[in-house]
């Protein structure tokens, strides 16, 4: 026979629960559904042995948080202890998760189950727990399970270590929708302003500036020698602008309203807006990287870095993934028709827009592309794991991407990579003192400042404080 107990855990503490002793725990099963949706047949299969409250909702999220990372909490180490039997072999315990029961099984030696029945028996129990637990209501349930959802989310966002790499992953996609929306928008404004004057579009290449261009043109009969300093200003080649006013007096273009004119110089200053915005939202994303994953922007480049982490996921999975996959990542569609056709895999993915790759000869494009996913791997972790985080492993790592570079072009050794990750190190060291020194010093600047605002508001407090008996003083008198 096998006593069957349940631990079920709620936002007001854990609870245990006992079955009836039956010889399979799959013969439980049909009675288990029958009885769910009804509290007295429930009542038959199921007691309560004991509940286990949480004192504060502080306690409450720190069992939360172990049982979601399956660590076995001290409040949940002593109800087990104090309410199963002792005799071990006889009793299996029903959890919910498999994590926690892994623990419980490791540390306590009850053997645990999942699933199955089981998963029956939580389910009537959540729906029934406000009736099994004496003195508890369904909405005092309903209002600690909403409390401690809070407190959980909360934490999890305060504490979750890819909140910084979010940025970067909505940054480059931005990036990527901009450049595909202002390449779009800029033929629509070259097409549009084509009918006027056809010839702008073979002087000039550079969509930002032809927009720029089609603003201060508007109308090209209009376009004299007044405005030829303002052209060379734009273009910055005196040649082009002359050129641009050459063709503006012998265009075959056809004219145009100036109500049209007016459209098109509202969409091309939008496009170049758009354009401005690219270029800003770029350095936004080169200054999170430098301080999110350095060495991997040192090495590979901020867009090229941050691509990955996109693709990734966050930083921690691109730590996580081997050399092997950082080299193709990107290039899944590829990968999977090779092995379905059994044809080439492909060399590499993301990482083919580094500028290292393009240097390489083509027999050794596929060399050079394992060597960088390898020290891609490497300095994500780097940038990962370490606590103050600097670009010198990803400088080093890049001079010995130049180097086996060259090796391949010229057959120069390049240096061993012990040899190079000692310097590396020597002067990480001094990289992380150095930062911390100045965090140490800004941080005494804030506390110096805190303290100045405190006692600026302690004085005027104390000023308010002592002119108020005196204003009642006078009142009294008159």
């Amino acid at each position: 026979m096998v006593l069957l107990h349940v631990l079920f855990e709620h936002a007001v503490g854990y609870a245990l629960l006992a079955l009836k002793e039956v010889e399979e725990i799959s013969l439980l099963q049909p009675q288990v559904e029958e009885s769910v949706l009804n509290l007295g047949k429930f009542n038959n299969v199921v007691r309560l042995v004991a509940f286990c409250p949480f004192s504060s909702s502080q306690v409450a999220l720190e069992n939360a948080n172990a049982v979601s990372e399956g660590v076995v909490h001290e409040d949940l180490r002593l109800l087990l202890e104090t309410y199963l039997p002792s005799k071990k072999k006889k009793v299996l315990l029903g959890v919910g998760d498999p994590k926690i029961g892994a623990a419980i099984q490791e540390e306590l030696g009850y053997n645990c189950q999942t699933g199955g029945v089981i998963a029956e028996i939580l389910r009537g129990v959540r729906l029934h727990f406000h009736n099994l637990v004496k003195g508890l209501t369904d909405l005092s349930a309903c209002k600690a399970q909403l409390g401690l959802g809070h407190s959980y989310s909360r934490a999890k966002v305060k504490f979750n270590v890819n909140r910084v790499d979010n940025m970067i992953i909505q940054s480059i996609s931005l990036l990527d929708q901009l450049d595909k929306d202002i390449n779009t928008f800029s033929m629509r404004v070259r097409e549009w302003y084509g009918y006027h004057f056809p010839e702008l579009v073979k002087i000039i290449n550079d969509n930002a500036t032809y927009c720029r261009l089609a603003q201060v043109i508007g109308n090209r009969r209009e376009l004299n020698e007044e405005k030829l300093e303002k052209l060379e200003e734009l273009t910055m080649d005196g040649a082009k602008a002359k050129a641009i006013l050459d063709a503006s007096r012998s265009s075959m273009g056809m004219d145009i309203s100036a109500i049209d004119l007016i459209n098109i110089e509202s969409f091309s200053s939008r496009v170049v807006s758009l354009s401005e915005y690219r270029q800003s939202l770029h350095t936004y994303l080169r200054s999170k990287m430098s301080q999110v994953a350095p060495s991997l922007s040192a090495l590979i480049g901020e867009a090229v870095g941050a691509r990955l982490i996109a693709h990734a996921g966050s930083l921690t999975n691109l730590a996580k993934y081997p050399a092997s996959t950082v080299q193709i990542l990107g290039a899944e569609k590829a990968l999977f028709r090779a092995l379905k056709t059994r044809g080439n895999t492909p060399k590499y993915g993301l990482i083919f827009h580094s500028t290292f790759i393009g240097r390489a000869a083509a027999k050794n494009k596929g060399r050079i592309s394992r060597y960088l996913a390898n020290k891609c791997s490497i300095a994500s972790r780097i940038d990962c794991f370490s606590e103050v985080p600097t670009s010198v492993f990803g400088e080093k790592l890049r001079e010995q991407v130049e180097e086996r570079l060259s090796f391949y072009e010229t057959g120069e050794i390049p240096r061993k990579n012990l040899d190079v990750m000692k310097e590396a190190m020597v002067e990480a060291e001094e990289a992380a003192a150095e930062i911390t020194r100045k965090l140490e010093k800004q941080e005494k600047k804030r506390l110096k400042k805190e303290k100045k605002r405190l006692a600026a508001l302690a004085l005027a407090s104390s000023e308010n404080s002592s002119s108020t008996p005196e204003e009642c003083e006078e009142g009294d008198r008159c």
